[in-house]
């Protein structure tokens, strides 16, 4: 199964933040189709490889409501993607603030709150 859902990046640098958007596979953890906003990639060059970067975070939103994970950046071919483990943090937290589902309701493969009939 394809299970990618959008995404918003942001490369922090010292002084300045770089944003963009993309989609997350959630089974990989991969970043794919990065689109910077207002960034001239061809003419800066990789955030990551700016002295004054600092790190990457993403934000996943739904309804108003966002969760903010760790980005990680492969410092050779420049991709982006989040590490299993903050991967399956991610999925629990999204599932319980957007879903009001639980960690341990999650791990049961319960796909309504508790309380809600199925």
């Amino acid at each position: 199964m394809d299970l990618q859902v959008p995404i918003k990046v942001f490369d922090e640098l010292e002084d300045e933040v770089i944003r963009a958007t993309g989609l997350l596979d959630l089974a990989s953890g991969e970043v794919r189709n990065l689109q910077y906003e207002n960034y001239d990639l061809a003419k800066r060059g990789r955030p990551c490889d700016l002295p004054d970067y600092d790190f990457t975070s993403g934000t996943l939103s739904n309804a108003g409501k966002d969760v903010e994970f760790r980005v990680e950046i492969d410092v050779f071919t420049g991709k982006y993607s989040v590490s299993p483990s903050e991967l399956l943090e991610l999925k629990v937290r999204a599932a319980k603030l957007f879903a009001g589902i639980g960690g341990k309701d999650l791990a049961a493969g319960v796909t309504k709150p508790p309380g809600k009939p199925h």
